[in-house]
């Protein structure tokens, strides 16, 4: 039987073949981490999973018979418990019908090592999501704000541009009007001179017509 049959197996008594798959992952996953970290899982009437280190030693090749060097190293172990042998020698029978064939696992079963793990191990996956969650919340803010930010640098310079070209419209108008003014002051004055210079002809044309009457006389 492999993983899927054994899914297919207990899926009617869990209410579907996902339930089924979940069930199995989350006790395969538990055992696995306990196990790594060093816990011995233990279910009563099935049996024990425990992690044992193998010293340094020396073996031989099956094939060729030579003698290797074997580094340290750890390996899983799993004892089967004293009701799953009775059941696998047939000193006991297996119960007829649906009933589990290994009595169910009372509460504490567990070592406290192994239970400590397996809620550590949870606790940490919520955490991640949590932080996870958290992180990417807090990500779409900064994105959310960096482009409130752009919009506002935009603006101010935009607005920053309208001053500059204001200012330079307002001094280019002072200097044509400052233009004008001096070119005015500077015709007025020769108008006035040309208007004070007027009389002078009346007085020469008095001169003349006073020279002409006096030499009339005389003649």
């Amino acid at each position: 039987m492999n993983k899927a049959q054994l899914v297919e197996a207990i899926a009617d008594k869990l209410g579907g073949r996902q339930q089924a798959a979940d069930a199995v992952d989350a006790v395969l996953d538990a055992i696995v981490r306990a196990t790594v970290a060093g816990d011995r899982v233990s279910v009563t009437g099935f049996g024990s999973f425990e992690k044992v280190d193998r010293p340094a030693r020396y073996a031989r090749n099956p094939q060729t018979g030579e003698r290797v060097r074997v580094k340290k190293t750890s390996v899983p172990r799993f004892r089967a418990g004293q009701g799953f042998k009775d059941l696998v020698s047939g000193s006991k029978k297996l119960p007829r019908g649906g009933e589990v064939a290994v009595k169910k696992a009372p509460k504490g079963s567990l070592t406290g090592g192994a239970s400590a793990t397996v809620k550590k191990a949870a606790a940490k996956k919520a955490t991640t999501k949590a932080a996870a969650k958290k992180t990417t919340a807090a990500a779409k803010k900064t994105a959310a704000a960096a482009k409130k930010t752009t919009a506002a640098a935009k603006k101010t310079t935009a607005a920053a541009k309208k001053t500059t070209t204001a200012a330079k419209t307002a001094a280019a108008a002072k200097k044509t009007t400052t233009a004008k003014s001096a070119v005015a002051k500077k015709t007025t004055p020769a108008k006035k001179a040309t208007a004070k210079k007027a009389p002078a002809k009346k007085s020469t044309a008095r001169k003349t017509t006073t020279a002409k009457k006096a030499t009339a006389r005389q003649s």
